[in-house]
């Protein structure tokens, strides 16, 4: 049985979320873990949150069955655009410039090997 997991709002362009999402998308959890514990990406740190809190899920889902024992696997990632903050920078001969500070949603679905 499958576990969902998400994360809301998160402060970074979708674009770089994405980056990490495809390197870990169909790997084993524990990889996934490993991979994200080590990337030099700032986004890696809550995406790891995500995955261990989608592991945690599916533990609860069922019935405390260990997660190391039945080979997960991260089934499905996506990432969509979220809110974006809109500001204005000045620019030359009094005109403006606008600078929209993107932020994201991750969804991450974990299940068995089949």
């Amino acid at each position: 049985m499958e576990a969902v997991a998400k994360l809301r709002n998160y402060p970074t362009s979708p674009r770089r979320m994405r980056l990490l999402a495809d390197e870990i998308r169909g790997m084993d959890v524990e990889k996934a873990l490993a991979l994200l514990d080590f990337h030099p990406q700032h986004s890696a740190t809550p995406l790891g949150k995500l995955l261990k809190s989608a592991i945690s899920n599916w533990e609860q889902k069922n019935n405390g069955q260990s997660a190391a024992d039945a080979s997960l696997v991260v089934k499905t990632i996506y990432v969509d655009g979220a809110r974006m903050i809109k500001r204005l920078r000045p620019a030359p001969q009094g005109r403006a410039y606008r600078v929209r500070k993107r932020s994201n949603h991750v969804t991450i679905i974990v299940d068995t090997k089949n």
